[in-house]
């Protein structure tokens, strides 16, 4: 096993890598599962046990709060529901325990949207960044956050309220929405084609930005077995985006994805439809960029726009414009936040903060922008000096 010939450096590399990807803790447990925790250094063992402990401290009171802030809801009668996070257990996360899970998400009716603040408001959040329909929250903002507060609890929290948009002629995803029943409360949750639907398309998201969270790919994979023999669920999903082909190409792409990473996993019910009718284009993009897009360390790259260029030229809308990409037009968000009575040492070490975090979205852009120049002219050659058959043979 290759873990036992790593050195300090190396453990440190891969610990970093697996925080920010958020396997750390679904190995901690496949290796208890196996009995091989002993091929851990010691203390890679005891750091690991530790942060399984404070994720687990964490996500409870996560729950709290999500129980706490849903009787509210419930309470204001609003149409809502929760999204990815907690209703993706346990057919995606079997044990909340183990999940690297940054934020609380709700989908609210627009109706609901303003009491939906004023509750998060009450309960301690304040409203950070609006971005399209998108609202989101912090609360916490003068304790650590990232990877210093990554497992641990009573850090900076983060929520988000995510605006319902209803197309004419269509049902909303709240008039469809389930009850589950968890820690007490009846939790409103997406259907289970809906689940579904948000969960891989949420992953495309990210495959087509910066950074992608392995973790991510892990979870919609068991999602993906969990139903590979209910050929019924997967004839409900065709037939509800049997007319949107931009979303039958966006799960083709992420399952072809995931197979050429760990191998072949989802049923032919699904595949015939998405990955089998994937542009050659795309397909030829993860054959050459999907391992390294997967196993990627923080904060990623741009290889994604060499996808997104592909995917226009088949029909399928970008989010932003190459030119916005490679050149951002604006200063990142800002990851600081005065707070009450902030004395000028505390002012000035957040300053420096803002500073340093400017200078690395900056080395960011400039040495990922030319790399992915460089990969463009790759691409292009590689893109087009392969011959039918041999296009034929990597799918």
């Amino acid at each position: 096993m290759r873990l036992l010939d790593l050195g300090c450096k190396e453990w440190h590399i891969l610990l970093y890598w697996l925080d920010t990807s958020g396997l750390a803790l679904y190995l901690f447990d496949r290796l208890r599962e196996l009995d091989l925790l002993e091929i851990l250094p010691s203390p890679v063992f005891a750091r690991l046990r530790e942060n399984l402990s404070d994720n687990a401290e964490r996500i409870d009171a996560m729950i709290s709060e999500s129980v706490a802030i849903q009787n509210r809801f419930q309470g204001a009668h609003l149409s809502y529901a929760v999204l990815k996070g907690f209703s993706l257990s346990p057919i995606s996360v079997p044990r909340l325990q183990l999940r690297s899970q940054l934020d609380l998400d709700f989908l609210v009716s627009e109706e609901s949207a303003g009491e939906a603040r004023r509750i998060l408001e009450e309960t301690g959040y304040r409203l950070h960044a609006i971005s399209g329909r998108s609202w989101e929250f912090k609360a916490n903002e003068d304790r650590p956050s990232g990877m210093k507060g990554l497992y641990k609890a009573g850090m900076s929290r983060s929520a988000e309220l995510h605006l319902e948009t209803v197309q004419e002629g269509r049902a909303s995803l709240l008039s469809r929405s389930q009850r589950i029943s968890f820690h007490g409360v009846s939790m409103p949750v997406l259907s289970p084609v809906d689940l579904f639907l948000g969960q891989g398309l949420h992953l495309y998201k990210h495959l087509c930005s910066e950074f992608l969270r392995t973790a991510h790919v892990i979870e919609f994979r068991r999602h993906v077995i969990a139903r590979r023999h209910d050929d019924a669920f997967w004839n409900r999903l065709k037939q509800q985006v049997a007319e949107d082909p931009g979303t039958c190409t966006r799960l083709g792409i992420v399952i072809y994805l995931i197979s050429r990473v760990t191998g072949r996993f989802a049923p032919e019910a699904l595949t015939c439809w998405t990955v089998d009718r994937l542009p050659v284009a795309a397909s030829l993009w993860v054959d050459r960029y999907g391992r390294r897009t997967v196993l990627a360390s923080f904060p990623g790259s741009k290889l994604y726009l060499l996808l997104q260029k592909e995917l226009e030229t088949a029909g399928v809308a970008a989010k932003r414009s190459l030119y916005q990409a490679l050149l951002p037009r604006r200063l990142p968000p800002a990851i600081t936040h005065p707070v009450n009575g902030e004395t000028l040492l505390a002012r000035t070490k957040r300053y420096f903060r803002e500073l340093n975090y400017i200078f690395f979205r900056f080395r960011f852009h400039l040495f990922e922008g030319i790399r992915y120049f460089r990969e463009l002219i790759l691409w292009w050659h590689y893109r087009n000096g392969l011959s039918q058959g041999e296009r034929q043979q990597l799918r």
